[in-house]
This record gives C-alpha cells, sequence and structure tokens, in this order.
C-alpha cells in the first residue's frame, strides 16, 4: 500500500482566537487518519470491540512546524514505522501542500478491554499492518 493518507479541511471550531489551528486537533486530525487506516485495512473497531480489545495512545512525540489556519486543507498521513507484539508505533505527517505543518510518533497500545492490561493484538490485524509498514 502507498502512504495512506485522509484530507481534512479545517473548520473555525478548529481554530484557537488568532484563527490558528489549536495543537490538540493536530493529534484529532491524526486519531481520524489512523481510524480510516484501520478501515481501509477491512477491519474496524466494532471486530476489536466484540474480542474485548481496545487500542489506546500509550505515548507520542510532536512537533509543530508551521501554523495552519481556518479553511486550510491538510493531508494527514498515516504510517505503520513499527508493529510489536501489544503495540503499533505509527509515524504521522500533517500537510498544507507541501508545507509540513505537524509530524509525530504515535505509540498505540491494544488492552483487553476487561482488564485494562496490556494484550496482544490479534495476528491477522499485525498482518494487515505489516502491509502498510512505511
Amino acid at each position: 500500500m502507498s502512504e495512506f493518507f485522509i484530507t481534512v479541511r479545517v473548520y473555525l471550531e478548529d481554530t484557537d482566537a488568532g484563527g490558528i489551528v489549536y495543537y490538540v486537533n493536530y493529534l484529532k486530525f491524526m486519531e481520524r487518519a489512523r481510524t480510516e487506516l484501520l478501515r481501509t485495512m477491512g477491519s474496524e473497531f466494532g471486530e476489536l470491540f466484540k474480542n474485548r480489545l481496545q487500542f489506546v495512545v500509550h505515548s507520542l512525540e510532536a512537533q509543530y512546524c508551521k501554523s495552519a489556519r481556518a479553511d486550510d486543507e491538510l493531508r494527514v498521513t498515516a504510517g505503520v514505522e513499527k508493529i510489536a507484539r501489544t503495540y503499533i508505533l505509527f509515524r504521522q505527517q500533517v500537510f498544507r501542500d507541501r508545507d509540513l505543518m505537524c509530524e509525530a510518533r504515535v505509540k498505540v497500545a491494544c488492552v483487553d478491554a476487561d482488564r485494562h492490561k496490556p494484550a496482544a493484538i490479534p495476528k491477522q490485524l499485525q498482518q494487515q499492518f505489516a502491509a502498510v509498514l512505511a
């Protein structure tokens, strides 16, 4: 699979009083891209829930490079950098045209929904994510 991305339009509600995208909203845009990547692979969160599993953000490292503004159209990428038994490390970027606005590495852990403890990512899902390694 080539680089996965979604496009996002910046609405006024995504910005601060100065009309600049509020920093946490870049993380929301990235969450949407990871969710859509999962859907594109043929999986959905409903399948995880049926197996009493869920994905949670364990940690992240982000760099903010330029400011996006209301009405900008952004391209938000989601690439898999590493797959481990209980987590996936994503590399994500947000662009306006060719300008890099924000980039992050996001570690997403698989947890048992009942015990709230780390759980193994199902083999089929590991294989699907392996097919999109960045």
